[in-house]
């Protein structure tokens, strides 16, 4: 996993997404490009259930500040891919997320990956503070593997 070895991360959530024929390239297999898209359905699905119905996407939001995959195995159709979702140590205004991608019932990773992200205000389109009751949920969030 993509992460400085003293971080603390906490598993927020897993997603699970059939690789579409679509997905694949002149290669024979799912894209790169593809794996971020993966990264980004679980990523925007975790912060549905992180922020409350009335703020998300209405006065928080939320983007990338960077981006990254490493990739491991190659993914190919047909497949379930498990998006495993972990956040790290929140800062002011902003958060580390690490991923794991596997296919369904292959215990080994096929990429991993990290993005941080951060909070904004879509009224302004500035980043702003994670809200305190956002940031409580971060803290003690855990979801079932």
């Amino acid at each position: 996993m993509i992460q400085a070895m003293d971080e603390k991360r906490t598993l927020a959530h897993v997603e699970r997404i059939p690789i579409r024929w679509g997905d694949m390239d002149a290669m024979g297999h799912v894209n790169n490009t593809v794996y971020f898209r993966f990264m980004e359905q679980a990523r925007i699905s975790w912060f549905d259930r992180l922020v409350p119905e009335d703020a998300a996407w209405k006065s928080t939001g939320i983007v990338i500040a960077n981006a990254s995959c490493n990739y491991q195995r190659a993914l190919t159709y047909p497949g379930t891919v498990e998006v495993r979702l972990y956040v790290g140590e929140p800062g002011g205004a902003s958060v580390p997320t690490f991923y794991e991608l596997r296919l369904e019932g292959d215990p080994l990773p096929y990429a991993e990956g990290a993005a941080v992200v951060v909070f904004v205000d879509l009224v302004s389109q500035k980043s702003k503070r994670i809200p305190e009751d956002i940031r409580s949920r971060l803290e003690r969030t855990q979801a079932p593997a």
